[in-house]
């Protein structure tokens, strides 16, 4: 596990994800039961653009992209069974967390900051 800090309305935040390695990146949430679903980071190494799906999560999550410097450059809920998630900017990491009581206090946080997404 790997912590994550960043942060958002001049708070801190912390959260706990699971390293992706090179194979999970194809996979992220896909299968994985909400109640036990952790968050997930993939680390891209260098900005990138590219685009997630939801097929095959049959539940929402936060998908949340970070610049080089850790900063928010996208967060949106994605809904299950979308084929094609775009963010707005290029990004370094992005950050999915399943909405389950694990995270609700920091998806609640986070989804007031970014309502408009």
């Amino acid at each position: 596990m790997k912590k994550i800090i960043f942060n958002i309305k001049n708070r801190e935040i912390k959260i706990k994800a699971k390293q992706v390695s090179f194979f999970g990146k194809f996979f992220g949430l896909m299968f994985s039961p909400l109640k036990n679903s952790s968050a997930l980071l993939f680390d891209f190494k260098k900005n990138c653009k590219i685009s997630i799906h939801s097929l095959f999560v049959f539940y929402e999550f936060l998908a949340i992209w970070f610049n080089e410097r850790n900063e928010i450059v996208d967060a949106k809920i994605i809904k299950p069974f979308k084929l094609n998630v775009l963010p707005k900017k290029e990004f370094v990491k992005l950050l999915e967390i399943p909405i389950n009581n694990k995270y609700s206090k920091i998806v609640k946080i986070l989804v007031e900051k970014f309502r408009k997404v």
